[in-house]
């Protein structure tokens, strides 16, 4: 069956990103999907094939069809989640490491979306009204564009605002009505939103405080692809030392600008690579990660980089809201390795 959707795009909505209006709108489409309709030339800005990354105007005529396809990659799963904050607008969660944010092509359970998924609609789930099998096929009731958690016959889905890398563990918040993603984007697009994020990196960084600039692009013929390039994005980080040990350093980063792999990348570039990136550490950063895998867990050399500190203005009333996180286990396990004496 054949879905057909026209918005007429009003001052609020301006500014988005096109594939960010359409993720606002159908929770239930993954972001894999969206783009793929993109790129197929079926999102039409003003009669005319969209771009993913166009700036939608007050005005501007939206236009999407798209078939049924079947059951989606946002199955609901019974995944336990560390709940931070929750309300009806938006839910406060802490990422573990290893946990994909979004189903990809090739990895469909296991994510934060198919836990959130389960989680916001568990009493339906319980209660005998739905099954797994309901939740996980793309009804057309449940693409409807006003839906939300107060529609109670609609199936709630996550509106992710922001990423993490799979690797990189924390604090994230995720919008629970349309209307709390639009809002939320935006803030995060003005930079409105504070993000703070402790990394344990290789190597004393001798400066106190300090300010990364260095470009970052994608250079799809060398892995990593994304690094440091003259052609690149502007990207700034700024970083405060929190802590040196023996062979290690404590940073509170700070992502001016929001590339990919950011903190990763310019962490790197400087000389102290994040302790366990495997793929932005030089040589001897990975060599001294593998001289700890004796002394400790296995899961102690995952990579050192936590989201510990959120603060945003809440989007239905503009509550400032802040939010911490401690270090996860395997980082305070190579810290204690470093120095032993050191408590976070």
């Amino acid at each position: 069956m054949t879905h057909s959707f026209q918005f007429n795009i009003e001052q609020p909505d301006a500014g988005q990103r096109l594939d960010e209006f359409f993720a606002a709108r159908f929770g239930s489409l993954s972001r894999m999907r969206i783009a793929n309709l993109i790129e197929a030339g079926v999102c039409l800005v003003n009669g005319a094939a969209g771009r993913a990354g166009y700036r939608i105007l007050s005005g501007d005529s939206v236009e999407v069809s798209f078939d049924d396809g079947g059951p989606t990659a946002m199955s609901p799963e019974p995944i336990p989640l560390e709940i931070i904050h929750e309300d009806v607008d938006v839910i406060v969660v802490v990422k573990p490491a290893g946990m994909l944010v979004h189903p990809t092509m090739s990895v469909k359970t296991g994510t934060l979306a198919n836990a959130l998924v389960y989680h916001f609609n568990k009493s339906r789930i319980e209660d005998g009204g739905w099954t797994i099998e309901d939740l996980a096929v793309a009804r057309p009731e449940a693409l409807d564009p006003r839906s939300s958690i107060l529609n109670s016959h609609l199936a709630v889905r996550p509106g992710m605002v922001h990423r993490l890398d799979r690797a990189t563990s924390g604090l994230m918040v995720i919008a629970k009505t349309p209307r709390a993603l639009t809002v939320l984007s935006r803030h995060f697009r003005k930079r409105l939103v504070e993000k703070r994020y402790l990394a344990l990196v290789h190597g004393n960084v001798e400066e106190e405080t300090g300010s990364i600039n260095a470009p970052i692009g994608r250079d799809p013929d060398q892995r990593p692809h994304w690094r440091v390039m003259e052609s690149g994005k502007d990207a700034e980080t700024r970083f405060k030392v929190l802590q040196r040990m023996s062979r290690a350093t404590l940073l509170e980063v700070d992502p001016v600008t929001g590339r990919t792999n950011q903190l990763r990348i310019h962490c790197a570039h400087i000389g102290h690579a994040i302790i366990g990136d495997e793929m932005h550490g030089d040589c001897e950063s990975r060599m001294a990660d593998c001289e700890l895998k004796p002394q400790l867990e296995q899961s102690s050399t995952r990579l050192c980089l936590h989201a510990s500190k959120l603060a945003f203005h809440h989007p239905a009333n503009g509550e400032w809201m802040e939010f911490t996180s401690p270090a996860p286990h395997h980082m305070q396990a190579v810290i204690k390795q470093h120095h032993d004496s050191y408590t976070l």
